[in-house]
């Protein structure tokens, strides 16, 4: 096949051969190649974009990493079948609709698995440490030390240093909000974030509308406040159900709104910007706050950022919610809130609970996100996530059940799994930990216990062969299960 399209100017920012394989995955997805076609030689798309043979074979790599090439001995390179294209995804979620506590001490022997480093992670939603810039961090970490020697030791009263807080405010922008440093709260991570919303919000006994299934992360806080949850259907790609969200806020008293907005744990959901605009209108309309988790935000494979919902605040009634543990270092704890009109109360409870953020890596991460790192280190660990992603879903099809359902994100690192329907999740854990491999069974994410038949997978490590051999094990152990 010719590509005889003009190639275009080579973006700023962007090598190349990335710039070519964006081009041709493009031609993928428009129908132009399609599966079982033959790309031009290395050397004839060398002829006729007038780029190195270099590139064009740096870009076919780039290709086959993303699971959307192969290469035949001898043959050339072909379109593949996409198995995130081609599989089933799950069915819409249709949980029980009533308010329930919360009972979830599983998901915390699940996280635990984190100890043991002799078990593959499959199950916890890290980031390989591989991937996320450490010297950078450390040396920055250093010269703060060596700057600040006697700040850095000192309290920080909320709501927080103020060189992080003005790098999130002009972050925000790109997710569509116009919010001042003074608006933000710093925070020791996103479940902190997420805790002192809730915490500001409710009271004991109240109930709150959740996504089903929902981060397990919520839940814990949910049941350690005392407060039940309603989980509303969910749609594995669309998001919530608006009609079962509108129908709560007129039969129950929904004390608030928790949701990951963009790329939802476990489901990878990325809602609309139009639905977003309308669950906010909606809840607005019944003065019910809604707590906005964005730490995936940033971790979209294709576009533009997609907004928060935040930005479609009018009333100081959503409570945005982020970090930088995903995306920079989950050990360094920096996360932070736009908790809109209830802040005094935030920065009150930040105060009485944890009194302060520690200084030293506020002002690091605040520093890598100054000196134009940032963006370049997210384009390498979004391709390094789509990988990753598209090996996953590569290996579920080639060795778990036909039957076998997945979502199909287009962004973080999550792939939620439905299994055939005699499969039980919790028994494939327990199972699966003899191997030393960990995944995260459906239960875990659900007040109600359900999802017996579905878990969540980790991509978010570089793929290995050890990977390949543990996904193996997880096929003929579900299999066993037959």
């Amino acid at each position: 096949m010719q590509l005889t399209q003009p190639f275009p100017n080579h973006a700023p920012g962007q090598n190349l051969y990335e710039q070519v394989a964006d081009r041709i995955q493009s031609l993928i997805a428009e129908g132009t190649l399609q599966v079982g076609d033959r790309l031009p030689s290395v050397r004839k798309l060398h002829e006729q974009w007038s780029i190195s043979i270099s590139t064009v074979l740096e870009a076919y790599r780039l290709l086959e990493d993303r699971g959307l090439i192969a290469a035949r001995p001898q043959s050339g390179y072909y379109v593949k079948q996409s198995f995130l294209k081609a599989t089933n995804e799950p069915q819409p979620s249709a949980p029980p609709q009533k308010p329930r506590h919360v009972d979830n001490s599983l998901g915390f022997r699940v996280i635990c698995t984190i100890r043991d480093s002799q078990t593959i992670k499959l199950g916890a939603a890290v980031p390989s440490m591989e991937l996320l810039p450490l010297n950078a961090l450390n040396r920055l970490m250093g010269q703060i030390l060596r700057q600040n020697a006697t700040l850095a030791h000192a309290y920080d009263v909320p709501p927080g240093c103020e060189p992080l807080r003005h790098e999130v405010a002009r972050r925000l922008m790109d997710a569509g909000c116009s919010i001042s440093p003074d608006q933000i709260v710093t925070t020791n991570g996103t479940f902190e974030s997420v805790y002192l919303a809730l915490k500001a919000t409710t009271q004991p006994g109240d109930t709150v509308a959740i996504e089903s299934p929902t981060y397990y992360g919520l839940l814990e806080a949910l049941e350690i406040l005392h407060l039940k949850a309603l989980e509303l259907p969910t749609h594995p790609r669309d998001g919530l159900s608006l009609c079962h969200l509108e129908a709560a806020l007129q039969k129950k008293r929904i004390a608030a709104c928790a949701l990951v907005s963009n790329f939802s744990n476990p489901l990878g959901t990325c809602m609309s910007d139009s639905k977003k605009q309308q669950v906010v209108e909606l809840l607005t309309q019944y003065e019910v706050p809604l707590i906005e988790d964005d730490i995936y935000g940033d971790l979209y494979f294709e576009g533009s950022r997609p907004k928060a919902m935040k930005s479609f605040d009018r009333a100081g009634l959503v409570l945005y919610c982020s970090s930088s543990s995903k995306t920079l270092s989950p050990g360094f704890r920096v996360g932070w809130t736009a908790p809109g009109r209830y802040q005094a109360k935030v920065e009150q409870l930040k105060w009485i609970i944890n009194q302060t953020t520690a200084i030293a890596p506020q002002l690091t991460i605040a520093a890598f996100l100054s000196n134009g790192g940032y963006d370049r280190h997210l384009r390498q660990l979004r391709r390094a996530y789509q990988s990753q992603m598209a090996r996953m879903a590569q290996a579920i099809h080639d060795y778990f059940p036909p039957e076998t359902r997945v979502t199909r994100p287009n962004g973080g690192h999550v792939l939620w799994l439905e299994l055939p329907t005699h499969c039980n999740a919790l028994q494939l854990y327990e199972t699966a930990l003899q191997h030393h491999i960990s995944i995260a069974p459906g239960q875990i994410f659900s007040p109600s216990n359900s999802y017996e038949n579905c878990c969540r997978l980790n991509c978010g490590l570089p793929w290995s062969d050890e990977i390949d051999r543990a996904m193996q094990t997880l096929g003929r152990l579900i299999a066993q299960q037959a």
